[in-house]
């Protein structure tokens, strides 16, 4: 009996059992996950014990920028030696235009959206407020989560579920569970969960399934958390409205207003976002970036 072949490349030796489960979809997609998550928690801990649980604002946003550049390259050692293969997700090439492009994108919808709530009497600016406020903490939160969030739910969840179950699929079941992982903050609602899952994890899934890149659904996910938590003074997914650059004032039903929540939650932003998201995913379409479901190329 002569030695196996690699079904992928018959001029190559098969890969061991060990490594073939490695490599699994399904493997990966609970390696990678837990890479991220654990990459991201531990140099968090390490700054709390060096800088306590409340660190000058400066330093706290700092700590966070360094964080998410430290996952950056964590993701890149991960797609080297854990999967082995080139990295697609987060290449340097064409990262600066994509992020910044993603960084417009994201402030142009928000302030939309936010402009559509005022004119229907749910949210005013008093006034500028003196000085930076909370700059730094809500500049260091903006690149943290969206860099973070992107590795974990667009990076390796819709990435490795697309290979099982289709882009489709993959698509509707991120975007479930990004909406899902929200039920647990302050002032969340099963609509709030709804809206992010809508707005959010159809908009930022269709940024990625574009160009198959991280860098635009990064740049949208920041600039999207930085607008409405520092340039508009808004609850960020339920936390405690920061004191951004306009002092302002939300009125009316939590339908329009996002109450608690914030404005992401507001009725509002779910259709505006949700509609960005399908054009982008009609562009997705066009350029033949869907991808069938496993079983379906087994038949092929």
């Amino acid at each position: 009996m002569g030695p196996a072949v690699n079904d992928l490349n018959p001029a190559l030796p098969a890969r061991p059992l060990w490594r073939r489960i490695l490599l699994h979809p399904a493997s990966l997609m609970v390696i990678g996950f837990l890479w991220v998550a654990i990459g991201e928690v531990l140099p968090l801990v390490v700054a709390r014990h060096a800088f306590g649980a409340k660190p000058a604002p400066l330093v706290a946003g700092l700590l966070q920028i360094g964080v998410a550049l430290w996952l950056i390259l964590l993701w890149k050692v991960y797609k080297r030696w854990i999967e082995q293969s080139v990295d697609g997700e987060l290449p340097w090439q064409g990262a600066p235009r994509e992020w910044v492009l993603g960084l417009l994108f994201g402030f142009a919808l928000f302030s939309v959206m936010t402009g559509l709530v005022a004119l229907m009497g749910g949210f005013a600016i008093t006034g500028v407020r003196q000085g930076i406020g909370a700059l730094w903490p809500m500049l260091g939160m903006a690149m943290l989560s969206g860099v973070s969030e992107e590795m974990l739910f667009r990076g390796v969840l819709l990435r490795q579920l697309e290979k099982m179950v289709g882009t489709w699929g993959a698509l509707a079941l991120t975007s479930g569970f990004f909406g899902a992982a929200h039920l647990g903050n302050p002032g969340a609602t099963w609509f709030a969960a709804l809206a992010i899952a809508m707005e959010a994890g159809i908009l930022l899934g269709a940024a990625y399934l574009l160009t198959r890149r991280l860098w635009l659904a990064i740049g949208i996910h920041s600039a999207w958390n930085f607008t409405q938590g520092w340039i508009y003074s808004v609850p960020v997914s339920g936390g405690k409205a920061p004191e951004g650059l306009f002092i302002s004032a939300r009125h009316g039903p939590e339908w329009l207003t996002g109450g608690a929540f914030g404005l992401e939650a507001s009725a509002v932003a779910m259709v505006v976002a949700t509609l960005a998201g399908v054009i982008l995913l009609v562009r997705v379409v066009r350029k033949g970036g869907i991808v069938p479901p496993r079983w379906v190329q087994t038949k092929e």
